[in-house]
């Protein structure tokens, strides 16, 4: 293989970057497509090999290798092709621009690594693991050496399958005179030791192993006889990292534990799971309070309610606003971009169209006061029409001219200044938006008092719009606050309260709570369906946040089958063109696409994109966004000239409709790059990588993560180009920049 330098007329050797037990892996160039590879070349299979070995050895490389090649995760290693040449077994895979654990760990004199490394890696390999979990493979050989983290700071595990290869087929060691079976003894389970059936459990111990290695600088039974460390993971209790180190937070000290407990059944149920707790343990404030929802309490039954219709006061209710925008979800770009937003309904108060005063003719100041409930209802009308600019124009004199007739106090005055921050939050000026709702507010407690619906409604407003600015805490602490006033004053049930909780369940979302995010977002659709019925578009809302809880917690497949049958109620309830019908449908193409059905989504998407443009219109964003959705789903089979022929043209319209600055133009322009980069083209990747990089530094900041994330695609390009030293120097600026930003001074 070495005297040829070339494999199969395609993959051109360079040379030798790591050896192992089971060969060696090459840097090495793909000549059709122009990229650098990985080539890992299993040991030769000699004549001296018996031939049902080695025909076992084919049959299982080859299953194996396809197995490991479906998996489609930002956290698993990319195979890309395999194959057999000259006797040797050769696996393609992407080169990946870091170093693995256990070099991180050499680099540092084997000293633990810092605890919010610790934490950003256990996440990431859990979200990993939750994958590939869930398409029924365990690692069996995760250790150090197996996890890279590369210099954008993204976490990749590696030889998915491989190791699975090389432990059923005899290419791993054996402990002398044992019989045990053995990858790495210091990563073993109890399980593997015992030659006991393993599953996912064992991978989840494996890096239980890995955490307390990293976090402590030594693994947890660190002996010099391999027997004796293996009997350490059998029989031994682990000393608990923070004795070693006493920085440790208790969390990750409790979740390390619980990953090294001896019997599968006593260590986290699955990687879920255990993704759940790092995020509770990271992100969750201790000071943030718990919210206790409890459940609605039994009401006497009303007249309308044996008839089986509707109380009262749910005439009139509907699915309210969908908010957009570039900070709403935060999932990668390779997700199609999808930007699901917070569904809000518009409060009744303050928001209904006013009628005339009786006296609206008793002079010329009641006429002037009953003209401007005419305008006011113009400003609404516009508002509906998605106009909100001029809406604000005509809210604003509306405002001006009742606060001259009526006085600044009047609900009137307070009704239109109401609408002036609504228009403001609709129209990007989220900080105008909430200096115009907390002086109404006050206006309003002054007036009105605490609990009044009005003063209820502006506050929640407020709440919304602190979420848009990224206060989430201080978000949660408005939304719990008027969640116990609706309680206490409207009831569990009232449709304000059920709204204020689902709010509630989104924001707890934002700050990492993402089990009580579900938790509270299941409560609200059950209330929602019992009061409503399970078809009310209210309650599909809330459903709709269910799925979305479930794709944040990782858990695709359930929340595919809820995306899928909430477009299914909508379609019913609401027509299949409805655009919130339209809405679940492009969420189930995001959710197949992060199942690996990559097939299937751009099906999907085909049939999305038709319906969009008969309804909206080609340049309709929404019609855009699925035709992204299409082209990242294009790219995913490989099919990248079609990918980046859509993504160049979704490109150019994004550019003329929504402008060069746009975030969703950012996207596309970036995914441009993407193809290019995949067809070798890395001089014009570098151009539109630069530009996306520019136009997020100049609306973003030099130090935000997306300018950042940019700037890295920028290194990477460079890197491609041989240009090692600009990228050198460009990903060090990037590492500057981020330690500026962790220590708050961006």
């Amino acid at each position: 293989m070495a005297e040829t330098r070339l494999i199969q007329g395609r993959y051109r050797l360079l040379d030798v970057i790591g050896r192992g037990g089971m060969g060696e892996v090459w840097r090495a160039r793909d000549e059709s497509l122009g990229r650098r590879v990985a080539v890992k070349c299993l040991k030769p299979l000699g004549p001296h090999h018996d031939p049902s070995f080695t025909r076992v050895l084919r049959e299982r490389f080859r299953r194996e290798a396809r197995v490991a090649a479906a998996l489609q995760h930002r956290g698993v290693t990319v195979v890309h092709d395999f194959g057999e040449c000259d006797g040797v077994l050769y696996l393609v895979m992407e080169l990946l621009d870091g170093r693995n654990l256990s070099q991180l760990l050499e680099d540092n004199e084997h000293r633990p690594l810092p605890v919010p490394d610790i934490v950003e890696i256990a996440e990431q390999v859990a979200a990993a693991l939750a994958y590939t979990h869930q398409q029924g493979i365990v690692h069996r050989d995760l250790k150090p050496a197996n996890i890279m983290r590369l210099g954008d700071g993204t976490v990749k595990i590696c030889d998915f399958g491989i190791a699975r290869l090389g432990h059923d087929i005899g290419f791993t060691a054996r402990l002398t005179g044992t019989g045990i079976a053995m990858g790495t003894p210091h990563y073993m389970s109890p399980e593997q030791i015992g030659s006991a059936e393993v599953d996912q459990r064992s991978d989840l111990y494996s890096l239980g192993c890995v955490l307390y290695e990293i976090a402590t600088g030594a693994p947890p039974f660190d002996l010099d006889d391999a027997w004796a460390i293996l009997v350490g993971h059998r029989d031994t209790p682990p000393t608990p990292p923070r004795r070693h180190r006493g920085e440790l937070p208790q969390y990750l000290e409790r979740i390390i534990l619980d990953l090294l407990a001896k019997l599968p059944e006593q260590r986290p149920r699955d990687a879920h799971e255990l993704c759940r707790r790092i995020i509770a343990g990271r992100t969750a404030p201790t000071y943030v309070p718990t919210v206790v929802t409890p459940r609605p309490r039994p009401r006497p039954a009303e007249p309308a309610a044996r008839e089986g219709r509707l109380p009262s006061w749910t005439r009139g209710m509907t699915t309210g606003h969908k908010a957009t925008g570039s900070a709403l979800r935060t999932t990668p770009p390779d997700a199609a971009a999808g930007l699901t937003g917070e569904w809000i309904a518009r409060p009744a108060a303050g928001r209904a169209e006013q009628p005339a005063p009786p006296d609206a003719r008793s002079g010329p100041r009641s006429e002037a006061v009953a003209a401007l409930i005419g305008r006011h209802n113009a400003g609404l009308s516009l508002g509906r029409l998605g106009r909100w600019a001029e809406a604000a124009e005509v809210h604003g004199a509306v405002a001006a001219e009742r606060a001259r007739l009526l006085g600044p106090d009047h609900p009137d005055t307070l009704a239109s200044r109401y609408e002036v921050a609504f228009t403001l939050s609709r129209t990007g000026r989220a900080g105008d938006a909430l200096r115009e709702y907390k002086q109404v507010a006050e206006a309003r407690i002054r007036v009105l008092g605490a609990d009044h619906p009005d003063t209820l409604a502006v506050r929640q407003e407020m709440a919304y719009v602190l979420g848009q600015l990224g206060r989430h805490f201080d978000a949660h602490q408005v939304y719990a606050s008027v969640l116990a006033a609706r309680e206490r004053t409207m009831g569990a049930d009232h449709p304000d309260t059920l709204r204020c909780r689902h709010n509630l369940a989104f924001n707890l979302s934002r700050l990492g709570r993402l089990e009580d995010s579900y938790r509270m977002a299941r409560e609200v659709a059950a209330a929602r369906a019992r009061v409503l019925g399970p078809q009310h578009p209210d309650t599909l809302v809330t459903r709709y946040e269910v799925a979305y809880a479930l794709g944040q917690l990782n858990r695709w497949t359930e929340a595919l089958q809820t995306y899928r049958e909430v477009a299914e109620a909508r379609a019913r309830a609401l027509g299949p063109d409805h655009p919130d019908t339209l809405a679940a449908r492009y969420e189930v193409g995001i959710s197949l696409g992060r199942l690996g059905r990559s097939a299937e989504a751009l099906q999907l998407y085909r049939g999305l994109i038709d319906d969009r443009t008969r309804v909206h219109g080609p340049a309709h964003p929404e019609t855009l966004r699925a035709r992204h959705g299409l082209g990242v789903n294009l790219g995913r089979l490989g099919r990248w000239e079609e990918a980046l022929a859509e993504s160049r043209d979704v490109c150019a319209i994004r550019e003329r409709v929504l402008g060069a600055d746009h975030p969703d133009t950012l996207v596309s322009r970036r995914e441009v790059a993407v193809g290019l980069g995949w067809l070798g083209r890395w001089a014009d990747a570098l151009t539109e990588y630069r530009r996306v990089a520019a136009a997020r530094e100049r609306v973003l900041g030099a130090g935000h993560p997306d300018t950042l994330a940019s700037r890295n695609d920028e290194a990477h390009c460079l890197e491609q180009l041989g240009r090692g030293a600009e990228a050198v120097e460009l990903y060090r600026r990037v590492a500057v920049l981020r330690q500026r930003r962790a220590a708050g001074g961006l």
